[in-house]
């Protein structure tokens, strides 16, 4: 009788079971436990490759910037690039359950160093004319307010209450704007 072969385990395919078990269950549901279940392994197979659950969230809240970083419309100023990783943030936020909560609570992962981290996210702002520090200095308002908007976005009877308000996309807008618009020049 042939044994049955356990499936091939990496990071990649953690990530993605993560990703299923967090639309399922949400990120209270998230557990290890859980997600060697998913994959038909015991929890111990899982931390041949990842850490912990810490680990794993920071995993997956890179990979939902990743998507943003990489969603980002072409500009022609740092402004216009600042507009448009907001907006495309916000999009990657919601493409998951809990996506915006989920990159509010993780931990960065160890890897790459944190100047390399640094240098890679700053450089397409690098590229248009702003110094590393503003570069990252401008994005981390940006990113504070993609999530907290997200997180009031995600959250049904916050939304529901703020969507008979206002127009919760038209006021996205308008404030992301309103921000991007006040960085200083120099």
């Amino acid at each position: 009788m042939a044994r049955r072969q356990a499936p091939l385990l990496d990071r990649e395919r953690l990530v993605a079971a993560g990703f299923a078990q967090l639309e399922e269950d949400g990120l209270e549901g998230l557990s290890m436990r859980r997600l060697a279940a998913r994959l038909g392994v015991q929890a111990p197979a899982l931390y041949w490759h990842i850490g912990d659950k810490a680990e794993l969230m920071g995993l997956m809240a890179r990979a939902i910037y990743a998507v943003a970083y990489a969603t980002v419309p072409e500009a022609s100023d740092w402004r216009g690039w600042l507009y448009g990783f907001g907006r495309a943030l916000r999009t990657s936020f919601a493409a998951h359950r809990d996506g915006a909560r989920l990159c509010a609570t993780a931990k960065e992962p160890s890897q790459p160093s944190r100047a390399e981290h640094a240098r890679q996210i700053s450089a397409p702002l690098l590229a248009l004319g702003l110094d590393q520090p503003r570069a990252l200095s401008f994005q981390a308002s940006v990113i504070s307010f993609t999530l907290g908007w997200a997180s009031f976005e995600a959250n049904g009877p916050m939304h529901d209450y703020l969507d008979e308000l206002l127009d919760f996309d038209a006021s996205f807008e308008t404030g992301l704007l309103a921000l991007v618009r006040g960085f200083p020049a120099d």
